[in-house]
C-alpha cells in the first residue's frame, strides 16, 4: 500500500488536531470568545481556494491510490509533445484514463507483475530519441519544451515508464488466452460495409548505410585538457566544482544546478558512467574523464544512500567540424555511385561498411520497433523523418543520395538508404492482408474484454473525487457511487 507524502501529512496533521481536541476538553471552563476566533478561523481554512493558487492536491482517490493534480498536468504536457488529441474534454478524460490506470496497476500487484530495469531503461531511450528525432536532432529544443536536462528527463520518466510497462505486461496476461480463427475472421468481414473494410496505408521496406563523421583527435585533447584544468583547479582550491558546473557543463539542466543529479540507480546512468561515479568513496576526490555516448565527464561524490548515489558532473562534448561531415558524404556519394554502377550489392557493402550496429548484421535493413510484432515493414510516418523525406519519391532498388539524420543513439550521423521494397495502401483482402484483418479482429475482442474487466473491477473498487469532476462524461458510468 502507496501513500503520497500529502496524504501522510494530512493524516500526521489530523492525529495532531485530535490530541490537541482532547487536550481542550480536559482542561474544563474555555474562554468563548477563543471559541468563537477559532470557529471564524476554521470557517476561513474550510472556504473555497482558488485553484490557481494550489501547487498540488490529490483530485481523485481509487483504492488506496491517489491521483494528483500534477500528474494530470504532467500526461497533458507529454501527450502535446507526443501529439496526442484527447477525445472529449482534458480536463475529464485524462483523469479517467489515469484512474483506469490505477486499475490495472492495483491488479498487477496482486498478480506480482514485474518489469525489468533494462525494460525500463530502453523504453525511456526510445522515447527521448524520438522526441529529439521530432525536433530535427535538437536536443535543446527538448529540454527547452520541458524545461529540464535529458538527464532529469531520463529520472522524470523512469517511474512513468515502470508503470506504463506494468500496465501493459498486466493487459496482456488478462487478454493472452484470447484469439480468434480464421472463420472468426471471415465471418466478421462478411457483413462489413467495402468502406468500412480497414485500408492498410503504404508501407516501405528500407536498408540503409551510415557513416559517423570521425571527432579529430586534437579536438578530443583539447576537451580532456579542459577537463584536466577544471579537476586542477577545484583540487587547489581556487573555485568549486559546482561553480565550474555552472559556468562550462554542456548539460543545460545539471548545469543551472551546479552539476548536480539526484540519487539515481545505476540502471539510469549510462554504463560508463555508473562504473566511476559508484567507485567514488571521496567527495573531495574528482574522477578521472569519463567517456559515454553525450561526451566526456568529470564527476564529484557528494553522497551515497543504498544502491542510489548522487554526484556532479562536468560534460564537454567534443565538437565534429564541417571538414567530417563533407568528407563522411562524400564518401558515401562515391559508394552510392558504386552501388547504382553494380561494382557491389547493397547488402555486402552495408554487412562491411556501416557503422550502424543496429542494421549491420541484417544488411543494412530496418526494423520497426512501433509494432507489437517485430517486422521490418514501416508506414512512413514511422519512419525516422529524414529517411521518409529520402525514400518518398523513390523506385524500388533506387539508393539515394546521402543526407544527415540522428540515429536511435542520439548522435548525428551521414546515410545513404535503399528502397528495398513498397506496398501501395489498399483495402485489406482476406487473401492478400489476412494478418492485418486477423488482428483487426483480435485488437476488437480484446478490447472489447478488458473493457468489460474495467466495469466489473469498478464495482468492488472504492472511488472518490473532487465534487467538480461529477458533471463530467466519463467512458465509463461506474465512477460516481
Amino acid at each position: 500500500m502507496r501513500f503520497s507524502g500529502k496524504i501522510l501529512a494530512t493524516v500526521a496533521a489530523s492525529a495532531l488536531l485530535l490530541t490537541a481536541s482532547a487536550g481542550l476538553l480536559q482542561q474544563g471552563p474555555v474562554d468563548r470568545r477563543a471559541v468563537m476566533n477559532d470557529s471564524v478561523a476554521q470557517e476561513k481554512a474550510t472556504a473555497p481556494v482558488n485553484e490557481s493558487s494550489i501547487i498540488d492536491e490529490v483530485i481523485w482517490v481509487v483504492g488506496d491510490e491517489p491521483i494528483l493534480k500534477s500528474e494530470v498536468e504532467n500526461m497533458r504536457m507529454q501527450a502535446e509533445a507526443d501529439g496526442v488529441r484527447w477525445t472529449g474534454d482534458p480536463d475529464c478524460s485524462i483523469p479517467e484514463q489515469i484512474a483506469v490506470q490505477k486499475l490495472f496497476m492495483h491488479q498487477a500487484e496482486i498478480d506480482s507483475i514485474e518489469v525489468s530495469e533494462s525494460e525500463i531503461s530502453q523504453s525511456v531511450e526510445q522515447q527521448i530519441n524520438w522526441w529529439i528525432q521530432n525536433t530535427g536532432g535538437n536536443r535543446e529544443k527538448v529540454e527547452e519544451y520541458f524545461n529540464k536536462s535529458i538527464t532529469q528527463l531520463r529520472l522524470d520518466l523512469h517511474d512513468d515508464f515502470r508503470d506504463r510497462q506494468t500496465i501493459e505486461k498486466m493487459r496482456n496476461k488478462l487478454v493472452e488466452g484470447i484469439n480468434v480463427s480464421p472463420a472468426d475472421v471471415r465471418n466478421y468481414f462478411k457483413e462489413l460495409p467495402e468502406d468500412s473494410v480497414p485500408f492498410v496505408p503504404t508501407e516501405v521496406e528500407v536498408q540503409i548505410i551510415t557513416r559517423q563523421p570521425r571527432v579529430s583527435p586534437e579536438e578530443i585533447n583539447r576537451v580532456k585538457d579542459q577537463l584536466r584544468e577544471y579537476t586542477e583547479r577545484v583540487t587547489n582550491g581556487e573555485t568549486s566544482f559546482a561553480t565550474l558546473a555552472r559556468l562550462y557543463s554542456e548539460d543545460p539542466g545539471t548545469a543551472r544546478q551546479g552539476g548536480e543529479l539526484d540519487y539515481t540507480g545505476r540502471g539510469l546512468l549510462d554504463p560508463a558512467f555508473a562504473n566511476v561515479a559508484f567507485n567514488l568513496t571521496d567527495p573531495k576526490k574528482i574522477s578521472k574523464i569519463v567517456e559515454t555516448e553525450f561526451g566526456f565527464h568529470i564527476i564529484q561524490l557528494i553522497d551515497k544512500r543504498g544502491d542510489k548515489i548522487k554526484c556532479r558532473h562536468i560534460l564537454l562534448k567534443p565538437r565534429v567540424s564541417q571538414e567530417a561531415v563533407t568528407e563522411a558524404i562524400q564518401k558515401l556519394d562515391s559508394l552510392a555511385m558504386d552501388l547504382r554502377a553494380g561494382k557491389f550489392t547493397f547488402d555486402e557493402a552495408a554487412s562491411y561498411l556501416s557503422d550502424d550496429k543496429d542494421t549491420r548484421s541484417n544488411h543494412g535493413l530496418m526494423t520497426n520497433t512501433s509494432e507489437q510484432q517485430l517486422t521490418s515493414r514501416f508506414r512512413m510516418q514511422d519512419l525516422p523523418t529524414e529517411v521518409a523525406r529520402a525514400v518518398d519519391t523513390m523506385k524500388v532498388g533506387d539508393v539515394s543520395s546521402p543526407f544527415q539524420m540522428v540515429n536511435s543513439k542520439g548522435k548525428q550521423v551521414c546515410v545513404i538508404a535503399k528502397l528495398k521494397n513498397r506496398v501501395e495502401g489498399h483495402r485489406a483482402t482476406i487473401t492478400e492482408d489476412f494478418q492485418v484483418m486477423k488482428n483487426v479482429v483480435l485488437a476488437k475482442r480484446r478490447e472489447e474484454f478488458l473493457r468489460d474487466w474495467v466495469k466489473n473491477k469498478l464495482k468492488e473498487t472504492y472511488v472518490r473525487m473532487n465534487d467538480r469532476y461529477k458533471d463530467c462524461k466519463f467512458e465509463y458510468q461506474g465512477w460516481i457511487k
